[in-house]
């Protein structure tokens, strides 16, 4: 097992309609407005950003986001990931009833060296970590569809 590569999976269910939700998550310069756990964006280009981000432990993770695939029809949002961490990760964005359900999905290993050298001590921490931030990035998404 490479202790340093993980796979996530979030799934949200919100109340409000699919395209409302995706034009949200297809502008991560607005993320720090309402995802306290991402610290910064910085855009490079139209598909490039440097993201910023932390949790609850005390280390910030800095990777830059190159575009990949963007499918509003789909629902498709696409990253990948270079940096801190190097994989991917994708947001697909359905309709669920009346709303939508947004599905996060991230597979990546570490690269940054600390978490590196804590791989396998840390390994449930940082899982702990990652699902205390998707929680947050709920919340927040949450009330930034209510503003919207």
């Amino acid at each position: 097992m490479d202790w340093t590569h993980y796979r996530f999976r979030s799934l949200w269910s919100l109340p409000a309609p699919p395209a409302v939700v995706y034009a949200v998550l297809e502008r991560p310069e607005d993320y720090p407005c309402w995802w306290p756990q991402v610290r910064s964006v910085t855009r490079l280009d139209a598909d490039t950003g440097v993201i910023t981000v932390r949790s609850v432990l005390p280390y910030d993770m800095t990777f830059t986001a190159r575009q990949s695939r963007r499918d509003p029809g789909a629902g498709v949002l696409e990253v990948t990931l270079s940096g801190d961490i190097e994989g991917w990760a994708r947001w697909t964005v359905t309709a669920e009833g009346s709303g939508t359900l947004a599905c996060y999905d991230q597979e990546v290993d570490v690269r940054k060296t600390l978490l590196r050298r804590l791989a396998v001590p840390g390994r449930p921490v940082f899982r702990v970590n990652h699902r205390l931030m998707m929680r947050s990035g709920r919340r927040g998404l949450l009330r930034r569809l209510q503003a919207v």
